[in-house]
């Protein structure tokens, strides 16, 4: 009889690869299984954002992708005039990092081999059949059929999710009723600003950098919004519209890639049925208004990897993959809530250039525009209490402070010496922080009815950008950065 996996991830982009390196941490058998035979060149997505970077450097990895990327200081709410500031944020990663999805896909797909993973490419899921004791898959490759049996599917294969589909969960939203365009073209003349973002009565352009020597347009014309997503786009179709959105063509030729897109909205019912869970674009999908898809599907990925390792090998009870939907659905429909608001700002109308004035305007107030920056960097995502037992705490627990995110805060260790917290949390374990003066008391001990690998840490204090941790004598903190429980000094 074949071995049966602990996990079968199904695709290939971030949000598969982030959730299989997580499985291979902590010792778990997963495969992935990816349709297409060669990784993908072009980049839809351009940008890691803040809480993204921060789950990377939870693991340690993020100067793999702070040294190829390049960091921007601002981001954009609806392409609106007036920028997010990031730079003003809770977080070590003040700032968006511009890097191309290519490059973040090869870089994840090689920590996924450092760790073992198996990265199956060329494998079509066909057919899904799962039990009370796992799940048998079914499909095909160029060199026949193939069969594989897993405790666990996650389905992380994108919009038209076969896992999802087969699974029977049921995709509600809306399709699409406007299309956009965009264009990896070399441009003769570029714009002299680093970002350009262009919106009158004609339309909306925005023009980035993405390498030497090419620029990404993205153009959202009203005379050609209403054709249909699968027509292919020309590069003649590209100039026309910017040139008369923007006054100039900006020298466009040389097209690399040419892609239409549209505003089709949607979100799982539910992110579990049985053995069987979705992440990412399986999930939700959305108009990739501020480049929040890939991101958010890192962050799906590291909020379920952590759960699955700990049913898997540590014997931790199947009801705590429960808490997977009930945390990260709301921040899909989130999600889906800001990106509709957005796509309504990228009108041509009147009405809409008014609007867009107004928020514009508004959004020169630090505390709406921190607020903005904030929800699209993802730093505002917290989360209800995890059913988990309580550290046996010679102190007042701290209700409110269970489910928080932390940033990556200074320690100052009882020998002197200096450290980050994010470095505790390397090896994807829970942390017991103690933080005071008094190192003669010993920690609580912390049972949760199931083994659990627990770092244990004694500080005298901590300080981030945010200040210093008032008030708070030790934390019990999730392998993925949110507290699980915090007791008073």
């Amino acid at each position: 009889m074949a071995e049966v996996l602990d996990v079968a991830v199904v695709g290939g982009g971030p949000t598969g690869l982030w959730l299989a390196c997580e499985l291979a941490l902590a010792g778990g058998r997963a495969e992935l299984f990816e349709r297409r035979w060669e990784a993908v060149r072009e980049s839809r997505a351009l940008t890691l954002h803040p809480r993204s970077l921060e789950v990377l450097a939870l693991r340690g990895l993020e100067g793999r992708f702070l040294e190829r990327g390049r960091p921007l200081p601002t981001g954009h709410f609806g392409m609106l005039d007036t920028r997010l500031d990031f730079s003003v944020l809770d977080t070590r990663f003040p700032y968006t990092l511009f890097l191309p999805q290519a490059m973040t896909e090869a870089l994840l797909e090689e920590r996924a081999k450092e760790l073992g993973v198996a990265v199956r490419r060329g494998h079509t899921v066909e057919a899904l059949r799962q039990d009370a004791e796992g799940v048998d898959l079914e499909g095909s490759t160029d060199a026949g059929a193939f069969r594989v049996r897993a405790r666990y599917v996650v389905g992380a294969d994108g919009a038209r999710s076969a896992v999802r589909r087969l699974s029977g969960i049921p995709f509600p939203g809306t399709d699409v009723t406007r299309t956009a365009v965009l264009g990896d073209v070399t441009l003769g003349a570029p714009p002299a600003q680093p970002a350009l973002g262009i919106s009158n009565e004609q339309g909306g352009v925005m023009v980035v950098p993405m390498a030497p020597g090419v620029h990404r347009i993205v153009v959202s014309d009203p005379l050609r919004e209403k054709v249909p997503v699968r027509e292919p786009v020309t590069l003649e179709e590209l100039r026309e519209s910017t040139l008369r959105i923007a006054g100039s063509d900006f020298g466009m030729r040389e097209p690399r890639w040419l892609s239409r897109f549209g505003n089709e909205t949607r979100l799982a019912e539910r992110y579990r049925e049985g053995r069987v869970l979705l992440a990412g674009d399986a999930a939700h999908i959305h108009f990739p208004a501020g480049g929040q898809g890939l991101n958010v599907g890192m962050q799906d990925a590291m909020n379920l990897g952590w759960k699955l390792a700990a049913v898997v090998k540590d014997g931790a009870p199947d009801a705590l993959l429960d808490s997977y939907s009930r945390e990260r659905r709301p921040v899909g429909e989130a999600l889906l809530h800001n990106t509709l608001a957005q796509t309504a700002l990228m009108g041509a109308t009147r009405e809409t250039l008014a609007l867009r004035a107004l928020l514009s305007d508004l959004l020169r107030e630090p505390g709406l525009n921190r607020r903005l920056a904030d929800t699209i960097g993802a730093l505002d995502v917290g989360y209800a209490p995890l059913d988990v037992p309580a550290p046996e705490a010679t102190s007042p627990l701290l209700a409110d402070w269970r489910g928080r995110r932390l940033s990556d805060v200074a320690l100052s260790l009882q020998d002197g010496a200096e450290a980050r917290l994010y470095a505790a949390l390397h090896p994807g374990r829970w942390l017991l922080l103690g933080l005071g003066e008094d190192d003669a008391r010993p920690l609580p001990r912390w049972e949760p009815g199931w083994p659990s690998h627990v770092t244990t840490l004694r500080a005298r204090g901590c300080v981030g950008r945010g200040g210093r941790l008032e008030g708070v004598g030790g934390l019990l903190v999730r392998p993925d950065g949110h507290v699980g429980w915090a007791w008073a000094a």
